[in-house]
């Protein structure tokens, strides 16, 4: 199942959104060309998948889990760049409480710096043989 849509360009300025998963609500933050940040929206599963429709968004930023390779091969088939970042190094970018939109916002910042290496997107495949090696 993914996003089958057909993308228009849009209006907004927005270049890069930074989005923290969770199981059925999902927190965007999205910056422009300069990474200041001019929006913030939460969102349902659903709505997610229609957002990205008519939005011009070339970077896409989230969290490497497993939800996040399928949430990156769906955006990368609309034309959207996918940045997948690894979890461990994203807490030290939290400014105060640990909440969805300030994990969003040290989602943003993280992708700056130029010390973190993103995540290789898997495959359906390899992330089937992954969890079959795990399941050992």
């Amino acid at each position: 199942m993914g996003i089958i849509f057909q993308r228009e360009e849009s209006t907004t300025n927005a270049t890069t959104v930074a989005v923290d998963l969770v199981k059925s609500v999902f927190q965007l933050t999205v910056a422009d060309t300069q990474w200041r940040v001019i929006e913030h929206h939460r969102l349902t599963r659903a709505q997610f998948e229609r957002w990205f429709i008519n939005r011009n968004v070339s970077l896409v930023i989230m969290e490497a889990c497993g939800s996040a390779h399928h949430w990156a091969r769906s955006l990368n088939a609309l034309g959207i760049d996918v940045k997948l970042l690894p979890a461990a190094y994203i807490r030290a970018y939290v400014k105060r409480n640990k909440t969805d939109a300030a994990d969003a916002c040290a989602l943003l910042e993280a992708a700056r710096c130029a010390d973190i290496r993103p995540v290789k997107i898997k495959s359906i495949e390899q992330q089937a043989l992954q969890g079959l090696h795990r399941h050992r």
